[in-house]
C-alpha cells in the first residue's frame, strides 16, 4: 500500500470532488469506513442544490400519511419539546425564529428528485437502505446530541448545520431521564465540523452526534435499515407458528416415573428443545422466502391498497404496447433471491409479495422503476403474471400516454 493509500485509510475526513459520492472507489469505502468509523466527505455531491424547499417541507407535514415531527429546545431550562404531525398550515407562522426543527420521513416516497438520489448509493444493496428523512432546522435548530442504531448518511442540501462527533472508541452513551427525547446524558465530541450545500458526513451506528444549524438548514438524512434481533425474532416466530404443523407436539414416550413428580428435570428440558427444534426452518428457501417477505415490508410507509376495479389483462398489455408505462408504486419495495437449488430459478419479493420466476426476470423487475412494453415483452411468461398480479396487489399504477 502506498503512503498516499495509507493516509486516505485513517483519514476521517475527505473531498470527494475528483471522484463523487465517496471521494473513493467504494470497495475502499466499505473496506475501512462502513460500520466501523465516521467520515465527512467533502463535496459528495458538488454545486448541490436542494430540489425542495422549507416550504416544500412544510406543506408536506400537514399531508396525513405523512411521518413528521417538530423538536423544539428551550435553551434556558434546555427543556426539549416533541410534537408529532400531521401539523394544520397555520401552525408554521407560529414558531419562533429559531431553536426548532421539522423532521419528515420518507420524503423518498413523496417526491421524485429525492427518491432520484438514491442511485448514488448504489453500492450498498437497495434493501438495506430505509428511507431518505428530510430536516429544515431555523437557526440553532437540533434534536440534541444522540446515536442512532443504523448506519446514516447526513447530506447538507441547504444552508449550514454543525456536526459534532464524539468518534472515541468506548463513548458513553447512558440516557437523559428528563426528556421524552432519547438524548445523550454526557456528549464528548471528537470532531467539530460545519457543513456547506453538498457536504456529507457518514456515521456508524452507534456514534454519539449532535447536528446544531448555523442558518435556516435543509438536512437529507439517509438511513439504512437495520432491525433488531427481536423485531427479526418476533417476525419469525410469529411465521413458524402460523406455519406450525399441530402434530408436532411435546412428546415422552421415553417416560419412566419421576424420582419427585413436581420437578421439571433436565430430560424434559431436553425434551421442550427437540420440540422447540422441530419448528426451525432447516429449508434455506424457506428461511428466504421469510426474510425476503419481512425485509420488503418493514416499516413501510403505509399499506399500498389493491385495485379497486380491474380492466382485463389484454387491455393493459394493449395500453403498454401503446407506450403505457406500470409505474411502480413509491411504496413499493422490491429485493429477489436465487433459489438453493440449481436450475430452480428465483424469488422476488415486493412488499411481502412472493412470487416465483426466472433469475433474469426477478433482476429485471427488481431493478426497474417503470415497467413498459419493451421490458415486458422481454419477461417470460411467469415473468409477465407476476407484473400482472403486483399490478393488481397495487404494486404498480397504469400511466398512459396522454397521463404522462
Amino acid at each position: 500500500m502506498s503512503k498516499a493509500a495509507r493516509k486516505l485509510s485513517t483519514s476521517i475526513e475527505i473531498d470527494a470532488t475528483a471522484l463523487p459520492p465517496l471521494g473513493m472507489p467504494a470497495t475502499d469505502f466499505l473496506r475501512d469506513y462502513w460500520q466501523k468509523k465516521p467520515l465527512l466527505i467533502r463535496n459528495a455531491f458538488p454545486d448541490f442544490v436542494s430540489p425542495i424547499t422549507p416550504e416544500d417541507l412544510a406543506g408536506l407535514a400537514c399531508e396525513e400519511l405523512a411521518l413528521s415531527r417538530i423538536v423544539a429546545h428551550d435553551r434556558e431550562r434546555d427543556g426539549w419539546l416533541l410534537r408529532h404531525g400531521p401539523f394544520p398550515e397555520e401552525f408554521f407562522p407560529t414558531l419562533p425564529q429559531h431553536d426548532w426543527t421539522l423532521l419528515v420521513q420518507d420524503v423518498d416516497k413523496w417526491d421524485v428528485d429525492i427518491r432520484a438520489l438514491l442511485a448514488h448509493f448504489d453500492f450498498l444493496p437497495s434493501w438495506r437502505i430505509d428511507d431518505v428523512m428530510v430536516s429544515f432546522a431555523a437557526p440553532g435548530g437540533s434534536v440534541g446530541a444522540h446515536v442512532d442504531q443504523y448506519d446514516v448518511f447526513l447530506l447538507q442540501a441547504h444552508g449550514h448545520r454543525r456536526w459534532q462527533v464524539d468518534a472515541s472508541s468506548n463513548p458513553p452513551t447512558a440516557f437523559r431521564d428528563d426528556v421524552e427525547l432519547k438524548l445523550l446524558r454526557e456528549f464528548h465530541p471528537t470532531h467539530d465540523w460545519v457543513l456547506c450545500p453538498g457536504d456529507m458526513l457518514y456515521l456508524p451506528s452507534g456514534v454519539p452526534h449532535h447536528g446544531v444549524a448555523e442558518d435556516a438548514c435543509l438536512t437529507f438524512s439517509i438511513g439504512m435499515r437495520a432491525p433488531s434481533a427481536a423485531e427479526l425474532l418476533g417476525d419469525f416466530v410469529d411465521t413458524l407458528s402460523a406455519d406450525a404443523d399441530e402434530a408436532l407436539r411435546y412428546h415422552d414416550e421415553d417416560l419412566v416415573p419421576p424420582r419427585d413428580p413436581n420437578e421439571i428435570d433436565a430430560v424434559a428440558m431436553q425434551r421442550v428443545v427437540e420440540a422447540l427444534n422441530a419448528l426451525r426452518m432447516n429449508n434455506p428457501d424457506r428461511l428466504g422466502d421469510w426474510f425476503g417477505s419481512f425485509i420488503t415490508t418493514y416499516r413501510n410507509s403505509g399499506e399500498i391498497a389493491a385495485q379497486q376495479e380491474m380492466r382485463p389483462r389484454i387491455e393493459i398489455e394493449w395500453d403498454l404496447q401503446h407506450d403505457a408505462q406500470l409505474l411502480r408504486h413509491p411504496w413499493s419495495r422490491m429485493a429477489w433471491r436465487k433459489s438453493s437449488h440449481p436450475g430452480r430459478g428465483a424469488m422476488l419479493y415486493a412488499s411481502g409479495h412472493a412470487l416465483a420466476m426466472s433469475v433474469r426476470d426477478a433482476q429485471q423487475l427488481a431493478a426497474a422503476a417503470r415497467v413498459d412494453g419493451v421490458l415486458y415483452s422481454k419477461l417470460s411468461d411467469a415473468g409477465r403474471d407476476a407484473v400482472f398480479e403486483l399490478f393488481q396487489a397495487g404494486q404498480y399504477q397504469l400511466q398512459t400516454e396522454e397521463e404522462e
